[in-house]
């Protein structure tokens, strides 16, 4: 019970992070010690249908590990619906603090993840280089207009969902990027069930496929797939940076101006810039209790380790 309580908060903070843009799910599922469990039980869910299919229902259940995946997937909804509305208005009035926390969190989550690769080299410094140069290419791109014809739909959901479960790339900024995040929105907004069921279907092989390619780069060349991870995550700084001047704005769903590209600048000028205090001094505090977070998640996860190993 207590293992399901954990994982199901586990859950929650992961939805949390989904409902920030810039911030990635996967992030959390990382730092908190399930990712390889989570990518294991989603690449094993075409396995499980097919013994569904045949009619072994309970065999189906075990192959997809799908009390570990509903338990998550509860937390995750739970915490969309419940504080996506208190983290929303937290970016709006204070958002300073908030991207600062999630910066120091992601800044350390990256050394945590750099510091399982077994041996540096010049293949894995490449890759390293590659994950950061694409995180960096992603957050700096300039938004294109795909359509909202059915296959544009379905692989809108299928890039989405694949950028969620990377560390360090938010699936909700990949659809700014589409030029599709206010007609999803809406769509869910007005239950648009053609649309949302299009989109849900591609998130569906989406993420069904690439986790098992994932999964499978982490057990065959787990070096260099943790390297261009490291650099993903060090690469989508630049999203998180708290200190910024929008350069263009967009309507979202609700028909309010929201930032759309933005340019990263440093305390002193945005104080310069925007007569707004750049809050240094909280921000700095907040990114140092994002680091101890993280820190203190990964002490209690070697703790749980060393007990399970005293109690076996």
């Amino acid at each position: 019970m207590n293992k399901h309580i954990l994982l199901y908060a586990k859950g929650i903070a992961m939805g949390a992070a989904d409902v920030v843009p810039g911030v990635s799910g996967g992030t959390v599922a990382f730092i908190s010690g399930i990712y390889d469990e989570l990518l294991r039980s989603i690449a094993s869910v075409p396995h499980a249908v097919g013994l569904l299919l045949r009619g072994r229902a309970a065999a189906a259940w075990q192959a997809a590990n799908a009390t570990f995946l509903l338990t998550l997937l509860a937390g995750i909804l739970t915490s969309v619906v419940s504080l996506a509305r208190l983290i929303t208005y937290l970016l709006e009035h204070q958002p300073i603090p908030v991207w600062s926390f999630f910066f120091g969190l992601i800044l350390v989550s990256s050394h945590i993840v750099a510091r399982e690769i077994r041996r540096w080299n010049w293949s894995r410094a490449v890759s390293f280089l590659l994950g950061a140069a694409f995180a960096y290419w992603i957050t700096v791109a300039s938004p294109v207009q795909w359509g909202s014809d059915p296959l544009s739909l379905f692989f809108a959901g299928a890039i989405a969902i694949c950028a969620m479960i990377l560390p360090g790339i938010s699936g909700s900024f990949i659809l700014v990027l589409l030029g599709l995040y206010p007609f999803i929105l809406g769509a869910v907004k007005s239950l648009d069930l053609p649309v949302l069921v299009l989109f849900a279907s591609g998130c569906l092989v989406g993420i069904v496929s690439f986790a098992g390619l994932l999964r499978w780069l982490l057990v065959r060349w787990r070096d260099l797939a943790l390297a261009f991870l490291t650099g993903l995550m060090l690469g989508s700084l630049n999203k998180i940076w708290p200190w910024k001047e929008t350069l263009t704005w967009q309507t979202n769903g609700h028909g309010e101006q929201v930032p759309l590209l933005q340019a990263n600048l440093w305390p002193g000028r945005f104080a310069e810039i925007t007569g707004q205090d750049s809050q240094l001094w909280l921000a700095i505090l907040l990114a140092m209790a994002g680091v101890l977070l993280v820190l203190g998640l990964e002490w209690l996860a070697g703790r749980r380790q060393q007990s399970a190993g005293y109690t076996e």
